[in-house]
C-alpha cells in the first residue's frame, strides 16, 4: 500500500490540530478528547484508514509527552492501550462507512466504533491495568481514573463523532471536486 503526498498531508494538519488541542488536556478531556476522536475520524475517512491508524498511534504519545500523564506514568502500559482504542474507533468507522453507503453507514460506524472503544479501554485499563498496577499513593484516585478510562472515553468519542459527522459533510463534497 502506497501513502501519497496528499494522505501525509492531510495526516500532518490533523495531527497538528491534535497537537494544539492536547495543550488544552489539563483544562477539561471534554475538549481535547472529542477533537482528537474527530480527527482520528476524519483521518480514516479521508486520507483512508491507514492514516487513522497511525494518528491513532502518535496521538497518545504527544499527549503523554504533552501533559505528562501522572496515570500514564504510573502505568505506562496504558499508552498501548489508548493506541488500540483509537484503532478501533478509525478502523470501525473506515470499514463499516464503505460497507453501508451514505450517513447511515457513517453514523452506525461511528456509533460502534465510540462503543468498542470505551468498552475495550474500560476493560482492559479501568477493570485489569489500574486495579492490579496503580501505586498505593494513586489508590485514592482509582475511581476517577477508572472513569476516565471507561464513560469517560464513551463521552468523548461520540462527541468526537458528532464533530467529525458535521465537519465531513462538507469536507466530503470538497474532497469528491478535488478528485
Amino acid at each position: 500500500m502506497k501513502i501519497t503526498t496528499k494522505q501525509i498531508t492531510t495526516t500532518a494538519v490533523l495531527l497538528a490540530i491534535c497537537i494544539v488541542s492536547q495543550f488544552f488536556k489539563n483544562t477539561s478531556v471534554y475538549i481535547t478528547g472529542p477533537i482528537i476522536n474527530a480527527c482520528l475520524i476524519i483521518a480514516a475517512l479521508g486520507a483512508g484508514m491507514a492514516c487513522g491508524i497511525i494518528l491513532s498511534v502518535i496521538t497518545p504519545v504527544t499527549s503523554f509527552l504533552i501533559t505528562g500523564s501522572p496515570i500514564m506514568s504510573a502505568i505506562p502500559a496504558i499508552i498501548p492501550c489508548v493506541m488500540i482504542g483509537n484503532i478501533i474507533l478509525a478502523v470501525a468507522v473506515s470499514l463499516i462507512a464503505k460497507k453501508i453507503k451514505g450517513n447511515a453507514g457513517l453514523i452506525a460506524g461511528m456509533a460502534a466504533g465510540s462503543i468498542v472503544k470505551a468498552l475495550f479501554m474500560g476493560v482492559v485499563i479501568a477493570l485489569v491495568l489500574i486495579p492490579s498496577l496503580l501505586p498505593e499513593a494513586m489508590v485514592p484516585k482509582m475511581a476517577v481514573f477508572q472513569t476516565t478510562f471507561s464513560v469517560t472515553q464513551l463521552i468523548t468519542a461520540v462527541i468526537g463523532s458528532v464533530l467529525a459527522f458535521i465537519i465531513w459533510i462538507p469536507l466530503k463534497k470538497v474532497i469528491a471536486e478535488q478528485n
